[in-house]
Formats: C-alpha cells, structure tokens, sequence
C-alpha cells in the first residue's frame, strides 16, 4: 500500500493537477488563495504553462463551485464524510476539467484516479471517482451551461446583491464572478502609459490604466524589474486619484498593504506615510516601494492606537471590508466569507473613519475606501460619519475624475464601480469611494 504522501507515479499532467489540489488543500485550511498558492511546494516545483494551468485549475473550482458541486450532486447521493475531504477536491478538479475548461474525457478521468490512488485515505474512492468522473466528461458541460450564473454565488451574498442593485444587475455581478479577469497595471509615470501599453501589448483604459488580456508571467513582462509598473486592479487605482494634486502634501495611506496606492500617491509627489497593523504586509508595501524606486515611510501600527506628531493634509482609507468586490480576482472569497462577518466589519470601519477624522487637518481631504459590493460597507458608512461630524462635508466627485467610467457615478457624488462594469473588455472589481472634506472651524 502507498504511503500517504507518496508521489504519484508518472502520469502526463499529474503534477499540475496534484499542484491543484494541494492549492485547495491549503485555502480550505484557511489560508487565502494567494498565501496558498506561496505556500504550497508542490506549485512551487512547476514551471510555465503547468504552473499556470495548476492555478487555473485551483481558481476555476473556488469560482465555479456552486456549479460543479451541482454536477457532482447528480451522480452521488449525499456527500462524502468530511474524512474524505480530499475525494472530494478531487471530484471537484475533475469536474472543472470537464465540465467548465471542457479538457479531454480521458486525461481528465486518468489523472483523477491517479489521484485518488496516490492518497492513503482516497484509494477506497478511486472506484466512485472513476466512475462519477465519467459521467460529468460526457454531460457535465451542457448541464453547467444551463445553471444559472447564480448558482456560483453563495445564497446570502446573493440575497444582499438583488436588494442592494436589483436582479439584473446582480445577475451581471454573478456572470461577471464566472469569468478570469485579466490583469492591470498602473503606470508609474502618467506620460509614458501609452508608449508602456504598447510595449506590453495591452490596451489603456479610459481611466489611465493598461489591461493585458493574456500576461503570462508577471514577473516576465517588461518593465517589472525596472519598477515602471505595478499591478492594481482598474477600480482599485480610483480613491488615490480622487485626492487630487498631492504634491508636496503629507498623506496618510491607512491599512496601506499591499501597496499600489502608496505607491500612486508617492509617484505623484506626496510626502506619504504607509500605515498598517501587519509586518509582513508592510514588508510587500516597502518591497513594493523599493522595486519602484519611489519613497514613503511605512509604520507599523494598529491605526486606532496611532497618534502620529502631526496631522495629514489628505487621507486615504481603504477599510478592511468583506472583499465581496473582488470575488473575480479572489474566488477563494466567495467560500471563505460569511455574512456573520459584515456586521463587525461595519462596527470596525466605522471607528476608523472616526480615527481618520481626528489625524486630518482642518481643509484635508479624506477618501473612504472598500473593495465590497454591500452598501453596509459603503454609502451607509459615509452616511451614518456624516451624521457623527458636523464638521465633515461630501466633496462630490466630478465625472471628469473617473474618465469613461461615468455609470460609476452616484447622485451623491461617490464612486460605486461593479464588476459588471465594461463587460466587452473583462470587466473591474468592485469599489465604493467617497471624498470627505474637513471644514475648518468657526
């Protein structure tokens, strides 16, 4: 009998495949899928295209697993014990395989069995997977494709979409869910973005980023060892712009990490302080800074304990939130969020926006930030700080600010971005942004 950890004899695209599963291993452990995916030795070992299709692999079953566990479900009775966790990720791959990135019957089912027979406690399975993943190779992808895009989101993160925008818009959210987004890149210097985006061979967007459609290794492209680009999500590069001119302003990033708007606010000329509450996370933002070539300071602090020697001119706030925004780029975020989480979320973003009315001078900016899809999260937060400070004044946003992105633009002059949003070119995260001014007193 194998032992349990034994390597799986060779078998054409097993490593990639064995990688995968390790991948969900870990993010089912509780680790984040990009923590899982530094973690784990297996995908360590891999090069090219059988990294990138053993992540592809991991991402599609986090994404699609409403719809694969619904496959699954046709052809076994009642799930499997929880002891057997690991046949079924490995059903789950299959699944994918099949069904969703429509792979070969034969090496799909191959590699699945090989699997299971490779793991002590999944070679009593090996029977059941063989036979399950047969039956999803010949009808699991026209039955994925008559599933609902809903059938992927989590129902109470569902519920919440259709009250806060409406069945059609949150059916658009779900489609969006389903797809692998591409990948954006904030320039470090605005007037080489176009000269940059064709050197990449990507396109630049409305708003000044440059989206690549197939990137490839990012470490690879050209630019990144000479820091003349990082990678930030379209929506994401929003809130730092909304400051304004910051040159020679001091501007405090509160829960910097990893730190693409540290790095916006320092290449357009403010003396910024990088703030956040973990070490290794501020270690990325100084790495981050260092790969660049631009400078901030970088504290590390619980921001409801800071108390810097002097106040900002400007703030930004991007809040610990639900994530919900950024389910696309994150797929790990639609299984690992509960809707018990929102509540104390709220209660926390709530005392940071207090924290950072007290940092800012009297004139300053802030800009409140959330990658989260629920209003709780976002327009209620902005709405119940203003009823708290009398002395804290909305400074509407102008459509000019958000260049092409004008159905982002609230009546209230905040931002809302969805990842529906610019379907024909991939779409965006999810983002609420508001501008906060502090009046000076009478």
């Amino acid at each position: 009998m194998r032992a349990k950890d034994q390597t799986p004899a060779p078998v054409a695209g097993l490593p990639a495949r064995r990688a995968g599963l390790d991948i969900l291993s870990l993010v089912r452990s509780g680790k984040p899928l990009d923590e899982a995916l530094e973690a784990c030795r297996s995908f360590g070992a891999l090069e090219g295209a059988d990294r990138a299709f053993a992540r592809a692999l991991a991402s599609t079953v986090l994404r699609r697993q409403g719809t694969i566990d619904t496959l699954i479900g046709e052809f076994v009775d009642k799930p499997l014990p929880k002891r057997a966790a690991r046949a079924t990720e490995i059903l789950r791959l299959a699944a994918a395989q099949s069904a969703i990135l429509d792979l070969p019957d034969h090496a799909v089912v191959s590699t699945a069995v090989a699997l299971a027979q490779s793991f002590r406690e999944t070679q009593g399975y090996a029977g059941l997977i063989n036979a399950v993943a047969r039956k999803i190779a010949r009808t699991g992808k026209a039955a994925a494709e008559k599933l609902p895009a809903r059938a992927d989101i989590p129902g109470w993160l569902w519920r919440r979409l259709e009250r806060a925008y409406g069945p059609a818009t949150a059916r658009a959210i779900a489609r969006a869910h389903r797809e692998e987004p591409p990948l954006d890149l904030t320039p470090k210097r605005k007037d080489e973005a176009a000269a940059l985006a064709a050197k990449l061979g990507g396109t630049l967007l409305p708003t000044g980023s440059i989206r690549l459609a197939a990137p490839g290794e990012v470490t690879r492209l050209p630019g990144f060892e000479d820091g003349a680009w990082w990678v930030q999500d379209a929506a994401a590069a929003l809130p730092a712009k909304l400051l304004g001119d910051v040159a020679g302003k001091r501007v405090f990033d509160l829960c910097a990490a990893p730190g693409g708007k540290t790095m916006q606010l320092a290449a357009s000329g403010a003396r910024v302080v990088a703030v956040d509450v973990k070490g290794p996370r501020l270690k990325r933002v100084a790495d981050n800074l260092a790969r660049t070539g631009l400078a901030a300071e970088t504290v590390k602090a619980d921001i409801l304990d800071w108390a810097p020697a002097e106040k900002a001119d400007a703030i930004l706030l991007d809040a610990p939130c639900s994530a919900t925004g950024v389910a696309r780029r994150h797929p790990d975020i639609l299984r690992s969020r509960s809707e018990d989480e929102i509540e104390p979320l709220a209660r926390l973003q709530a005392k940071l926006i207090d924290k950072a009315v007290s940092l800012l001078a009297e004139g300053g900016l802030i800009v409140y930030a959330t990658c989260s899809l629920l209003p709780e999260e976002g327009e209620r937060q902005i709405e119940a700080a203003l009823q708290r400070h009398s002395g804290l004044k909305r400074a509407p946003v102008a459509p000019e600010e958000i260049s092409g992105l004008g159905e982002a633009l609230t009546r209230a002059g905040e931002v809302r971005t969805l990842p529906s949003f610019w379907p024909e070119t991939g779409g965006m995260d999810g983002f609420f942004a508001a501008r906060l001014r502090r009046e000076a007193a009478r």
